[in-house]
């Protein structure tokens, strides 16, 4: 409430000041933000190489050693059981 009434009870040549001073602010403060604009984008950037780069890599990794088809169905089969029976697991508990 007090910044409320301080506005209304600024002169029209005090509230002018006022404009003046927050523009030369705004305005001194633009080749920092640029910077800081840049170097965002530049942090943009290398997160997306990093990321691209890291995708390369797995589908190298898997071009490198594909799996055979029957490998393939066996992982579906097994999937597939799964997601029908969540209780029903491979691991057996021991018994001592």
């Amino acid at each position: 409430m007090e910044n409320v009434n301080q506005h209304q009870e600024l002169s029209a040549e005090e509230l002018q000041l006022k404009k003046e001073e927050m523009l030369k602010f705004y305005t001194e403060s633009m080749p920092y933000l640029e910077a800081q604009a840049v170097y965002e984008r530049k942090l943009c950037e290398i997160d997306e190489l990093r990321f691209k780069r890291a995708n390369i890599q797995m589908q190298y990794a898997m071009m490198m050693n594909p799996s055979t088809d029957e490998e393939l169905e066996e992982d579906l089969e097994e999937t597939l059981s799964n997601e029908n029976n969540p209780l029903e697991s491979k691991r057996k508990l021991k018994k001592m």
